[in-house]
């Protein structure tokens, strides 16, 4: 084909349903010099046009063509539309797209197009019985060259995400410190177990105070506010950690509990926020990479912490993790919003598709706590997320102490072979969220993906836990509990996500009323691991989590759903 040759072809359109964009398969060859066919082409509502490429290509569209908005009417409309495709991505045609293209001559080659089916949740999408039109098109090989920076053509949405994601990064560096900094603190302060697993657990009582106060704010004020508060009120109260702890124990408790406050309306404000910005086509992956964020987070603390208490002593850690928070509060400021509908910045495109697949749009003005409470789904989520969470934050305040004691490591081996676990479950939570949502676009129900998901969480922890039993080695310990939090996390495609699905105008809400449960877990867990282990053994420890995860499967599977009961 001949530079600026012109392919002219007549398209058929697909039908699009109510909440359904369906691609048809497509085949074109082109030959140099040669004029061609498109066999098929398919036109979205207002041009939004979705299509996965598996052969490396840039392809120009000027397209004409007539359509069926409704079926009393017909219309006629222009879509002038140029974008750049490469292998296995996702690229959508807007109007608002400006590339410059570089024509080149192009050598014979064969192209196939896949089709796929995806959801679109609530879209605003006509159907169109059919459409035919002429359309242009020019071959070019090589890349286009976008005339706005690359920095600008990524989705707000999920910058929104990143953010957030950074918020539980920060979350959990000044969280887990305290787990190793407790080590040399204990001996300069002659701490018995007991005072030990006192000062872990006062850390939710100020956790727990600010749950479902924390998702009432989000859903009444907007998660923006409410999110931002809190990493600033948790990175001052970790800064003060160190001054506190010098003043007395009573002193140390309270500043504990004030770091609490502060971290407690992050989840509920975190679910306000994604329930608004992210599409339900992307919710697994969104929310799973914001909970990764949080098991980085102890990955960083755990691997960093021993450096810095090595090097500069203990105090060293509250002070350095502390002071990032301001760091991305500037940011926070800056790009956040708590609704795509504030942001003044957003392209009408990506707006559409957000207010088109998301499912809380609407600020709330009462919470019906009568109804929320009535329904038997809202008590899994709260029972489920009790069970889980015992299990997870023994392992997350006790895992140094248990690296320590049992299997004999010093404080620099605990801080690093603590970082396994964590970083398992950050490359789980993802993987398990890609799962998800490929089980959701190819028709599995939503309450059978989270019950699975889920029951992955529960049953994946107890099993390995209880071979921590049986194992003689260190390598193996550390092996049993880096598997056991790998599973754990698929828990962030499960009943995390779950609040979203089943009420997500009361996102933060229901995040606040489960997390409560979980925050008790916490605190009761965290404290009866000290007195367990003063009057008996680690396997007594685990063969409690191990109960509660069972039962966390059985009422998981028998009471939840995927299906919105909350309107």
């Amino acid at each position: 084909m001949a530079i600026g040759s012109l392919i002219s072809s007549r398209n058929f359109g697909s039908f699009i349903g109510s909440g359904k964009v369906c691609q048809t398969e497509q085949s074109i060859s082109y030959g140099k010099g040669e004029r061609s066919g498109i066999a098929t082409a398919t036109f979205a509502h207002r041009s939004i046009f979705y299509q996965k490429f598996h052969s490396r290509m840039a392809i120009a569209f000027t397209s004409r063509f007539s359509c069926s908005p409704s079926i009393q009417q017909r219309s006629v409309g222009r879509c002038e539309c140029f974008s750049c495709y490469s292998v296995g991505n996702w690229s959508q045609l807007s109007r608002r797209q400006c590339l410059h293209i570089e024509y080149v001559k192009v050598n014979r080659m064969r192209a196939y197009y896949k089709s796929e089916e995806y959801d679109i949740t609530e879209a605003a999408v006509d159907s169109l019985k059919s459409a035919e039109g002429s359309a242009e098109a020019v071959l070019v090989e090589g890349n286009l060259q976008e005339t706005s920076p690359w920095w600008q053509q990524f989705p707000k949405r999920w910058v929104i995400v990143l953010l957030c994601f950074m918020a539980f990064l920060l979350c959990n560096m000044d969280r887990v410190n305290m787990s190793i900094a407790i080590l040399p603190m204990s001996q300069e302060f002659n701490w018995n177990s007991a005072t030990v697993g006192l000062i872990q657990s006062s850390f939710f009582w100020g956790y727990l105070m600010t749950q479902i106060i924390g998702g009432i704010w989000a859903d009444k004020l907007g998660g923006k506010l409410v999110l931002g508060f809190g990493v600033v009120w948790w990175s001052a109260a970790t800064i003060l950690t160190p001054i506190a702890a010098r003043l007395g124990l009573p002193f140390l408790l309270m500043m504990r509990a004030f770091m609490g406050i502060g971290e407690g309306v992050a989840m509920p404000a975190m679910n306000n926020i994604l329930s608004k910005w992210i599409p339900v086509s992307e919710r697994s992956r969104s929310l799973a990479l914001v909970y990764s964020g949080m098991y980085l987070g102890s990955v960083t603390g755990l691997a960093f912490s021993p450096i810095l208490i090595h090097k500069f002593g203990w105090p060293s850690v509250f002070y350095a993790f502390g002071s990032l928070g301001s760091i991305w509060f500037a940011l926070w400021l800056r790009k956040a919003y708590s609704s795509p509908k504030d942001d003044p910045d957003l392209c009408a495109e990506e707006k559409k598709l957000i207010l088109g697949g998301s499912t809380a749009k609407e600020p709330v003005s009462v919470i019906p706590w009568k109804l929320i409470l009535s329904k038997a789904p809202v008590w899994a989520l709260i029972v489920s997320h009790f069970c889980h969470n015992w299990g997870t934050f023994i392992l997350l305040t006790w895992m140094p102490t248990y690296y320590n004691q049992v299997l004999k490591f010093n404080l620099t081996e605990s801080g690093l072979f603590c970082v396994l676990p964590w970083l398992t479950m950050a490359v789980f939570a993802n993987i398990g969220g890609w799962i998800a949502d490929t089980l959701v676009s190819k028709g599995l129900s939503i309450t059978a993906v989270r019950k699975i998901m889920q029951s992955i969480g529960f049953l994946g922890p107890a099993f390995f836990l209880t071979q921590l039993s049986h194992v003689r080695t260190p390598a193996m310990a550390v092996l049993c509990m880096a598997c056991s939090q790998g599973s754990d996390a698929f828990s962030q495609s499960g009943l995390y996500s779950n609040h979203q699905d089943i009420g997500p105008r009361y996102a933060g809400v229901l995040l606040g009323l489960s997390n409560t449960a979980g925050v008790l877990a916490g605190v009761f867990g965290t404290a009866a691991t000290g007195y367990i282990l003063q009057r008996g053994s680690w396997d007594d420890v685990f063969k409690v989590a191990v109960v509660l995860y069972i039962i966390g499967t059985l009422v998981w599977n028998i009471f939840s759903t995927g299906e919105k009961i909350l309107d």
